[in-house]
């Protein structure tokens, strides 16, 4: 029975032993080697090369670059990575394959690409934003965007992100945060980021979780000030640093140190949180047990850069920084760190251990054996259909329905009389071309009505969509969107007209300056973007179905969580080709041939629609009704199809008995139609009966067989 006891007390040690050992992020699978590695390097540096491995510095591949200063700081300082700025892509590559083959040792290159390279890079496609994916009930999207992200930072020779956003975003007016948080509620927060971060990761591209200890709750800029966190340390640890606590058991890599007044963790007044011990050293690495690499926040910000006289470098890096993001001046950072380890008020243990994480970082993602990347093709394969897909799909998951009074949505394709009403100071181009692919509505600016005009217009239609553009380039265009009074007065004269649907394509927040209570249907698209436009249109019809729920509470009646679903209808509804297993690529090809076509003078000009599984995926008009005439084709042209017929509805039904391997196109019709097995037709093939090769005769005059003589 003893023997019992004492195995049950080693085993309940050996069990604490195990959950008490902190994860190291920084491992590779080679550990051995990468061990080596990094003592080999580690061992073969220069006291200012360590500390200077310490720093990284912004690059831009603008016309202003400055590759140049970043160049004499790799030859000088031998400093540690780089941060890659704004851009164009192969401008980008080849600036970073020259600094990495000027460096001693390979450069750990960064971005701060939460919305993937696009939010950097020009000419390449964003993902949504982090608010607009709080949205999202199926967290497999958000780590397949993981994976996207990772793919692309891979193919730019990139190896950090400084990603995900998990701040908690409880405050309305947060002026910096808002639409880069996935929400309000720390669980939907904590979920997305660990999706986000284990799609990442696989890729091999370290995930960066910021901004500890928590920038959800404040109304001011730490670029431009000093903001404060007054919560109570209870509250913090329950809520701001929950996210953290599971992204570190789930392997995150790094964290992101920001620029916080947070007196409940930190006793000194107005002391940066990126300059604290105690948050940084005592909360983070102690109590949260997190190994990976602590960065700072940009150094040059106003909310760090104005706290002290001190060296803000040697301050931070005292605090238990490892990386040392964008020093406003790195040679006197490079002197005051190694002028207090002199002094000794910095140990060896304590350079090696920064130094040597870096070092550690480096490895893992392959710096080890250092490749330069290849600028040819870049953008092609940063834009490529898997990046669309992934972006198509997940906007699909986001648009929330709050408010659908008798299930007014989706609405009746028969419905008469429906005027679409655009109000912002954005432009619903892409709203009203597929609303109109469903159903005839006519689609008007307010702003170029006065007020008498919008009420006797509102006069002879039956149904009204209200709909909301507000520029979404960037989080920040309508992070605290404040509706101009000359769109409150359109709300205004609006409120009046009964059967109305509102659909905002702005962030939740600017619901609650507008009074929804005679509204049908209200919808939540969340950014004016071409491709949320055009899912909106579809789903207010039924093509798709809605599924999104709130990620942060407009008022008291649509709080966090709210969503109406509904079902989608059996309407055709428009996708990328990918989606039924097509390569858009191939379909661009049906421009060159059909242009081609027009060139040559075989036809003026057509409309081509491609669609597969209910899914229409190609939908263009070329060309003109005539040669000679002004008269251009679009999408409303009206073709009469009697013509057509063979095109239309056998070679469908042949394509489906050929997928079926019921016939092929060598089959003959002896074989499959009995009354042709003895005549001169039976060897006739289907390929040459639909190429327009069989022999038979063009037209047989029936209808005099119907004539009185």
């Amino acid at each position: 029975m003893y023997k019992y006891k004492i195995f049950s007390i080693l085993l309940c040690v050996n069990v604490l032993f195990v959950n008490s050992q902190s994860i190291d992020p920084l491992l590779s699978i080679d550990k051995q080697n990468q061990i080596k590695w990094v003592d080999s390097v580690y061992n073969s540096l220069s006291l200012d090369e360590k500390i200077g491995q310490l720093f990284f510095v912004q690059t831009t591949s603008k016309k202003s670059n400055n590759s140049k200063e970043v160049i004499k700081l790799i030859n000088n300082y031998k400093i540690g990575g780089i941060i890659l700025s704004t851009g164009y892509p192969t401008t980008q590559v080849n600036f970073t394959n020259k600094f990495q083959q000027i460096s001693k040792t390979p450069l750990l290159v960064s971005m701060d690409a939460e919305w993937g390279v696009g939010m950097r890079l020009d000419s390449i496609q964003k993902f949504p934003w982090n608010m607009s994916l709080g949205a999202i009930k199926d967290n497999s999207i958000i780590k397949q965007i993981g994976v996207e992200v990772g793919k692309q930072c891979e193919r730019l020779g990139i190896h950090m992100n400084f990603a995900p956003v998990v701040d908690i975003n409880t405050n309305s007016n947060n002026p910096i945060i808002g639409n880069r948080a996935y929400g309000e509620d720390k669980y939907n927060v904590t979920e997305k980021g660990i999706a986000f971060t284990i799609g990442m990761q696989s890729r091999n591209i370290l995930a960066t979780a910021k901004h500890f200890p928590g920038h959800g709750d404040t109304s001011k800029d730490s670029h431009k000030t000093l903001p404060t966190i007054n919560f109570q340390k209870k509250r913090i640890f329950n809520t701001e640093l929950y996210p953290y606590k599971k992204l570190i058991d789930n392997g995150l890599a790094a964290i992101m140190i920001a620029h916080l007044n947070v007196p409940s963790l930190e006793k000194e007044r107005n002391l940066p949180s990126s300059l604290s011990k105690e948050i940084i050293e005592e909360t983070l690495i102690k109590k949260l047990k997190f190994n990976g690499l602590i960065i700072t926040d940009a150094l040059e910000m106003k909310g760090v850069s104005d706290y002290s006289k001190k060296n803000i470098d040697l301050l931070a890096f005292l605090a238990g920084n490892d990386i040392l993001l964008m020093s406003s001046d790195v040679s006197k950072g490079i002197k005051s760190i190694k002028k207090s380890y002199n002094k000794g008020n910095i140990s060896e243990e304590r350079l090696s251990r920064s130094v040597k994480k870096i070092l550690k970082a480096k490895y893992k993602v392959g710096l080890h054996e250092y490749t330069s990347v290849i600028p040819a093709g870049i953008v092609k394969d940063l834009n490529n259909s898997s990046v669309r897909n992934s972006i198509m799909n997940s906007i699909k998951e986001i648009p929330v329905l709050i408010k659908n009074n008798e299930n007014n949505l989706p609405l009746n394709l028969n419905l008469n009389k429906t005027i679409n009403i655009q109000i912002g100071n954005d432009n619903g181009r892409a709203f009203n071309k597929y609303i109109n692919k469903y159903s005839n509505v006519k689609s008007i600016k307010a702003s170029d009505l006065n007020d008498l005009e919008i009420d006797r217009l509102l006069e002879n239609y039956d149904n009204v969509i209200v709909s909301l553009h507000y520029l979404s380039r960037t989080p920040w265009d309508n992070m605290n969107l404040k509706i101009s009074e000359a769109d409150r007065n359109y709300l205004r004269i609006l409120k009046k007209h009964n059967n109305k649907t509102l659909v905002s394509f702005t962030n939740p927040y600017t619901l609650s300056q507008i009074d929804l209570d005679s509204y049908n249907s209200v919808l939540i698209g969340f950014q004016n973007n071409t491709e949320f436009q055009k899912i909106v249109a579809q789903q207010i019809f039924g093509a798709l179905e809605i599924n999104g729920s709130l990620p942060v509470s407009i008022n008291k009646n649509f709080m966090e969580g709210t969503g109406i679903k509904t079902e989608a209808l059996n309407i055709l509804s428009y996708a990328e080709p990918e989606t039924v297993g097509l390569d858009n690529d191939i379909l661009k090809k049906i421009d060159s041939i059909i242009n081609y076509a027009i060139n040559n003078e075989m036809t003026p000009g057509a409309q081509i629609l491609v669609a597969k599984d209910s899914k229409i995926i190609y939908d263009k008009s070329f060309g003109k009704l005539r040669y000679n005439e002004n008269s251009i084709i679009n999408d409303e042209t009206i073709y009469d199809l009697a013509s057509l017929t063979k095109i239309l509805v056998t070679t469908p039904i042949l394509m489906n008995l050929i997928d079926d391997n019921i016939v092929n196109l060598e089959t003959r019709l002896g074989e499959i139609i009995p009354r042709y097995q003895n005549s001169n037709k039976k060897n006739i093939t289907l390929k040459e009966l639909f190429s327009g090769h069989a022999a038979l005769q063009a037209w047989i005059p029936f209808y005099k067989e119907t004539l009185d003589k």
